[in-house]
């Protein structure tokens, strides 16, 4: 079977207001074979802009991502761990999580199959897309 597209994705968490609800339906993801989790990294920018980074088993907070199933590490390195701490204010935290799509991992090797490449992609934020399906629910 091929590769299914890796995805990454910095989560934040405005004043460290971090309470493990990912973990249950990171798990459900992992559970149901539509994503493998191929690093996690957790990054805090404390209140004087100091940025610290602990894998999920170092901090009794993250216990819940301890059970998940997954080959996480040596994936992100330094310069990703900089990269999303960059996006950070002063006093908070967020989590750094790269993924294989297992789901899509037919779909893409017959993309590949045909000759076909992928020029672009990407996720459009929630607001945004909230904000197009209501302008399409009122339009329709």
């Amino acid at each position: 079977m091929g590769v299914g597209p890796i995805q990454y994705m910095v989560i934040g968490f405005p004043g460290n207001k971090f309470n493990g609800e990912v973990a249950p339906e990171l798990a459900k993801l992992i559970d149901s074979k539509m994503i493998r989790i191929l690093d996690a990294v957790f990054i805090g920018k404390d209140d004087a802009g100091e940025v610290v980074s602990f894998e999920f088993d170092q901090l009794d907070e993250l216990a819940p991502f301890a059970d998940l199933e997954a080959e996480v590490g040596g994936v992100l390195g330094q310069e990703d761990i900089a990269y999303a701490a960059a996006m950070l204010t002063p006093g908070s935290s967020a989590a750094l999580l790269m993924w294989e799509e297992l789901w899509a991992a037919p779909f893409t090797a017959a993309i590949r199959d045909s000759g076909g490449v992928l020029l672009e992609g990407g996720l459009i934020p929630h607001e945004l897309a909230q904000e197009a399906l209501t302008a399409l629910e009122a339009a329709g």
